[in-house]
């Protein structure tokens, strides 16, 4: 796997900002979390003046081998039927991104089924049809693992060359909701039980049967293969190439806006890797699903928003997206209590 230098943002101008924050004309904390975004924005960007130019949204796409075992209520070919959705633009990714401005990319990362016809709006990543189904072993290859972030990375780039200031990232993949809760198991030390949820709706039956398909694929997994990273044995193409789109964001100084559970469960894989990718990391959405909470408290994070949705697709990053913006125009367009002949008041 190629290696990212990610490093804690410089700290130098922490108390440049927090003045500036501070003697905007308002009481001191009084916009609360606003005030803490546009910390953090100040701090990766390294000014005092953060933009949010050129806002993307990519949206990374697979399928996975354990969607046969039946652990999803839906079926895998609702994969690339919702692709074909996006790349006509009738999506709720698609909606959202035109309402904030964001410019959406829409990739092939391993969907089963041939999506050549829409090669003008579907990015073609595709690193196989799908992954193996790791109830019996690794998804995917250690070679197709590194492939995979390097794919993420490379799209990272190409935003960047576009002008590019903050990064929004999302998912399109039956039964990702899976390597998620086993991602959160292992890395989390969680009981397995505590991290699996309805995914896109199952009912009780359906839950107990998906518990025990993904603890005997762990079973199988420390009994065979312990020395193979989780990330390969269990992720998904897209959900890979999320984690290397993370971790070249990181690198670049872009802030990430992080999804609901499987962008979270990205994240914190992404997290095992480069515990510093953290501190790029805006946290927009707590979704729906059974133990996301928990696995936001794994990061120490605290979500923007918590609105019970639960579509992935990024949609509940890009509803964020106001907040972010105006945590942004808060600390560029707000007069001081000297500019403004206000006294200061606290």
């Amino acid at each position: 796997m190629r290696k990212f230098s990610i490093e804690k943002p410089d700290q130098g101008l922490r108390n440049s900002i927090q003045e500036k924050i501070n003697n905007l004309n308002k009481p001191k904390g009084s916009l609360g979390m606003l005030e803490d975004i546009a910390m953090q924005i100040c701090l990766i960007q390294q000014m005092l003046s953060p933009t949010l130019r050129r806002p993307y949204h990519l949206l990374f796409a697979g399928d996975h081998g354990i969607e046969r075992e039946e652990v999803s209520v839906s079926p895998r070919e609702v994969t690339w039927q919702q692709m074909i959705n996006f790349a006509h633009g009738g999506g709720g990714i698609n909606m959202f991104c035109r309402q904030h401005g964001f410019l959406l990319k829409l990739i092939d990362m391993g969907v089963d089924h041939d999506l050549s016809a829409y090669s003008d709006k579907i990015i073609d990543r595709k690193i196989a049809q799908g992954t193996k189904n790791f109830l019996h072993g690794p998804a995917m290859t250690d070679k197709e693992c590194d492939q995979a972030i390097d794919i993420g990375a490379s799209l990272v780039d190409d935003c960047i060359k576009d002008g590019c200031r903050i990064i929004s990232l999302g998912e399109m993949g039956i039964g990702n909701t899976s390597p998620s809760s086993i991602w959160m198991s292992l890395f989390g030390n969680i009981p397995l039980s505590e991290c699996i949820g309805a995914g896109a709706g199952l009912n009780n039956v359906g839950i107990k049967h998906k518990l025990s398909i993904l603890n005997q694929s762990i079973i199988h997994y420390r009994d065979t293969s312990p020395h193979i990273s989780p990330i390969s044995y269990f992720g998904g193409y897209e959900m890979v190439g999320a984690i290397g789109a993370m971790l070249r964001a990181a690198e670049l100084r872009l802030p990430i806006m992080v999804d609901g559970f499987i962008m979270s469960a990205c994240m914190l894989a992404a997290s095992q890797l480069y515990p510093d990718i953290l501190h790029y990391a805006i946290f927009c959405h707590c979704g729906d699903e059974n133990g996301h909470h928990k696995m936001l408290r794994l990061m120490n994070a605290r979500p923007i928003l918590n609105l019970g949705m639960r579509l992935g697709e990024g949609t509940g990053a890009l509803c964020a997206y106001p907040i972010i913006d105006s945590a942004v125009r808060m600390i560029n367009e707000m007069n001081t209590f000297d500019n403004a002949n206000i006294t200061k008041y606290f």
